[in-house]
């Protein structure tokens, strides 16, 4: 796992006047891409972050502006700054999309950011928030404590906090607490893989609140998430050190090893879906490789979808973006629905 490279910060400066405006409803277009029985196509992809920088700088990417103001549709009520728990006197927010006039509990996606622990907020999702709530499931989208407030287990604890939440208010949101996954990129892919596989582990459950309920998912869509931060090459990464406080691996190798994912997998983990491309140079792909490779040696159902040719954060293209929700509707279409629905 490696800092941001200055190709990418470049190729998204240089991209801000090509973004394209989010439209206010879903797009009929949009919609028949998803609704088709195979992925959109891979797009072409690129050697390095150069030549994809000067594609976007040239105008043959679209680039979504997810930090523009999106439209929340007229079917899709949203609920800003829900208190989900609480640490002492600090209040952990999230927003909640509902879809109007549900007649029956429906799965709960909780979305989770990314930043490298440190950056972000629970606004940063809301692209897929509105999308996937005005298809029917119950969306929220959390904030957590950051490595400038907190170290690690902090950001883990108030995730899973948030899951409690999620089932201590099912029946108010109309939410099945059978079905509920976490999604998250990067920094928010690991904790969402962390939701997803370290379910019972004491240290990482915290006091945020709702300690009578579970905090274990029932999927996992991990988008270019780091699965184990105890190999060498990532041990002396400043964002990794940031995450411990600047605690080394040689001085709390227990740590590192409770905050990987990859040490607490076993059969009994939930289906997962992975999103990530080849070119990336801030999360390297090897990370989600080892993962697939693990999952389908312990019998846990995995898809994979490996982009050729793109870096980290890639689904903020459009076509790429489109490609992810297609994997991602089709694996919640395949693991909750109920058995009257199939």
């Amino acid at each position: 796992m490696k800092n941001m490279p200055i190709p990418v910060a470049l190729l998204l400066a240089a991209a801000l006047l090509l973004l394209q405006p989010l439209a206010t409803a879903l797009d009929p277009q949009e919609e028949a891409v998803l609704a088709a029985p195979e992925p959109p196509a891979v797009p072409t992809g690129f050697t390095d972050d150069k030549q994809l920088m000067l594609a976007a700088a040239g105008g043959l990417l679209t680039l979504l502006d997810i930090n523009g103001e999106i439209p929340v549709p007229d079917s899709v009520e949203m609920i800003p700054d829900v208190e989900y728990g609480r640490v002492g006197d600090r209040p952990l927010l999230l927003d909640l999309y509902l879809p109007k006039n549900l007649d029956k509990p429906a799965p709960g996606l909780l979305f989770i950011h990314g930043g490298g622990w440190k950056n972000g907020g629970k606004k940063d999702y809301k692209y897929y928030c509105v999308r996937f709530a005005a298809r029917g499931y119950v969306v929220v989208s959390i904030s957590y404590r950051l490595i400038g407030e907190a170290v690690f287990p902090a950001c883990v604890q108030d995730a899973k906090c948030a899951v409690r939440w999620m089932r201590a208010n099912a029946e108010k949101y109309t939410i099945d607490p059978n079905r509920i996954a976490a999604i998250g990129g990067s920094a928010g892919g690991h904790l969402s893989m962390m939701l997803g596989y370290s379910a019972g582990v004491p240290e990482l459950e915290g006091n945020g609140g709702h300690a009578e309920f579970s905090s274990a998912v029932n999927a996992v869509v991990d988008l270019y998430g780091p699965v184990d931060i105890t190999l060498p090459e990532h041990r002396g990464n400043p964002t990794v050190l940031g995450f411990f406080g600047g605690k080394t691996y040689d001085e709390i190798p227990d740590q590192y090893k409770l905050a990987s994912p990859w040490f607490h997998l076993d059969p009994k983990d939930p289906p997962t879906l992975i999103l990530h491309g080849t070119i990336d140079t801030t999360v390297p792909v090897s990370q989600s490789d080892i993962l697939f490779e693990k999952l389908k040696e312990l019998k846990v159902p995995v898809t994979y979808d490996r982009l050729d040719g793109y870096p980290h954060t890639m689904d903020i293209a459009k076509e790429v973006n489109l490609r992810c929700q297609w994997f991602m509707l089709r694996f919640f279409e395949e693991h909750f629905k109920t058995k009257a629905e199939k």
